[in-house]
Formats: structure tokens, C-alpha cells, sequence
């Protein structure tokens, strides 16, 4: 199974099992990682599971969709690396991904 690294905004980090096909923000809600909320489940319709990708992971992960470009609006802190956790989507080719959460969530 792929494992995800959440390093919180203190520096804390939590590496856990991610199922192959959920996404970053389930792995993150199933395993009470501090920092992500994700306050629509997963609907794209909020920032609440925003994350900073790890520049070693960027071209991995891929870039976001318009949609949720338009979302990240909506974020805090918004930086060249923030994506919505909610789409992106666990492959093995992501095993041992690395994000980063703000300090706080929109």
C-alpha cells in the first residue's frame, strides 16, 4: 500500500497507509492528521484540505484541473505548490508522497 507523509506546520510528521485509488485528503480524514478538514468530503467545493505538494512530488502529482484552480481562491496562503488535497488521487507510482499543511485552513 502507498504510504503518505503529512508534515503539519509545527514540522510534526505523520506517514500513513493510503488505499490505492482514495485520495490524499481520505487517507488524511482516515487516519486524523491534524490541519486537513475537508469540510465537503471530497466535493471540490471548498479549500478546507488545501496542501503545499513537496517540490520533489510536483511533477508526479500533475497539475490541478480548472475546477480546482477556481477553488484554491479560495485557499490561504496560497503557493505555486498548493493543491486541493481532495483531487489528488493515490497511485503506487505516489508512494512515499510528501505534502505539506498550512497553518490554517479557509
Amino acid at each position: 500500500m502507498p504510504i503518505v507523509t503529512y508534515i503539519d506546520s509545527s514540522g510534526a510528521a505523520r506517514s500513513v497507509d493510503a488505499a490505492p485509488g482514495a485520495t490524499v485528503m481520505e487517507a488524511a480524514v482516515r487516519h486524523a492528521i491534524p490541519e486537513i478538514l475537508g469540510d465537503c468530503g471530497g466535493a471540490c467545493a471548498c479549500a478546507t484540505c488545501h496542501v503545499y505538494v513537496d517540490e520533489e512530488w510536483i511533477d508526479a502529482v500533475g497539475e490541478p484541473e480548472p475546477m480546482e484552480e477556481d477553488m484554491l481562491d479560495f485557499a490561504l496562503d496560497v503557493r505555486p505548490t498548493s493543491r486541493l488535497s481532495c483531487q489528488i488521487r493515490i497511485t503506487p507510482a505516489l508512494d512515499g508522497l510528501v505534502v505539506h499543511t498550512p497553518v490554517r485552513q479557509a
